[in-house]
């Protein structure tokens, strides 16, 4: 009896240890955020937002909070990993936690700058898509055409969103069915942290569309202007003048690039306009060119996950680190909105009138 529970353990532990190597081969930056969230101790508050089974595992959802705990607090919310063959963008987001966590450990300066904000981070919201390296989640539903929100006017034929089949690429999943549970729990998590807060801004990183870097704001379902386009017109400005030799980024709203189906920010972003009217919550997405790092290395286009994710090291160097200025930025402006964010009706009307000019041409009117 005691050879087989001997034998027995043995078997199981050597089951585990190789769940445990898969997982690790698979899916390492999960490692890294629970390595991070290890040694970062009372630095930072970590919450599970949901579990997915993937391979006989089940994998976390982290949401990780520093900064302010006040319900009243600006909010930065800085999300990667949705689609989960887009790896880089988890990676920054990692990179930048990885290097506040250090100079939290030191530099005074980032905790008074935290102390004027709450930044939440959710680095991997697809942990079952980016195990399998698929766009998809493991149901194979794209999370960025799931939300219950439809686009007004026409889409991009299957680009837009479609529920013909879960075997195509940007399928939405049936029509009336409930949302995900990556995408309710993130969901869910973001309407209670944007929820009594003056001033929200959440930053979706993402990759691959263009040889240009892109920060696209809402709607990616409609032409027509946001109710905050004087704010983001004030926010966009504001970077330009802070950082005038910059120039990474294509600023312009989602639909001037493509129109899209379920896009769970515009229903965030509308559904807060409905509940706190008063409040301002601008959701904003990076979209880093990848067709850039696929021209520069012509072989990325041999594998489907190349695609969105620059292969060579030096290369995957410069972009973990060439969007740092930019997230520090929103930290800044989110902590200091009240310096910037004009609210005279006068000076609204000016912006929205130069927004306007500047994003769509003077066609569209607020």
């Amino acid at each position: 009896m005691a050879i087989v529970f001997i034998i027995t353990r043995f078997v199981e532990g050597h089951m585990a240890s190789t769940r445990l190597f898969t997982l690790k081969r698979h899916l390492p930056e999960l490692f890294e955020l629970e390595h991070l969230l290890a040694r970062a101790g009372d630095r930072a508050r970590a919450t599970v937002l949901s579990e997915i089974e993937v391979a006989d595992s089940l994998l976390p959802i982290h949401a990780i909070e520093l900064g302010s705990t006040a319900p009243d607090a600006p909010l930065l919310g800085l999300i990667g990993g949705i689609h989960g063959v887009e790896r880089i963008g988890t990676q920054v987001l990692l990179a930048y936690l990885h290097s506040l966590l250090e100079r939290m450990r030191w530099d005074d300066s980032v905790g008074c700058q935290l102390a004027g904000l709450k930044l939440v981070i959710i680095p991997i919201a697809n942990p079952g898509g980016m195990y399998h390296n698929r766009r998809c989640n493991p149901n194979g539903i794209d999370l960025m055409r799931n939300a219950p929100i439809d686009a007004k006017g026409k889409v991009p034929a299957l680009l837009g969103g479609h529920r013909l089949s879960r075997l195509l690429p940007w399928y939405r999943g049936p029509k009336g069915a409930p949302m995900e549970p990556e995408l309710r729990a993130l969901y869910d998590f973001m309407s209670g942290q944007i929820s009594g807060r003056p001033f929200s801004l959440t930053l979706d990183v993402h990759s691959g569309f263009g040889f240009k870097d892109r920060l696209w704001f809402p709607y990616a379902g409609a032409f027509e202007p946001i109710r905050d386009l004087n704010v983001m017109y004030r926010l966009n400005r504001l970077f330009v003048k802070t950082f005038p030799n910059h120039g990474l980024y294509q600023v312009e709203p989602q639909a001037h690039s493509y129109t899209t189906h379920g896009d769970v920010w515009d229903l965030l972003y509308d559904n807060s306009l409905r509940q706190q009217p008063a409040a301002t919550f601008l959701p904003l997405t990076l979209e880093m060119g990848s067709w850039l790092w696929v021209k520069k290395n012509p072989r990325q286009l041999l594998r489907y996950r190349s695609l969105f994710h620059p292969e060579l090291p030096h290369r995957r160097s410069r972009i973990l680190r060439r969007h740092y200025p930019l997230l520090d930025f929103l930290m800044m402006a989110v902590a200091s909105y009240g310096n910037w964010m004009k609210t005279k009706p006068e000076q609204i009307h000016k912006d929205n009138r130069a927004a306007i000019k500047l994003w769509y041409d003077g066609e569209a009117t607020t």
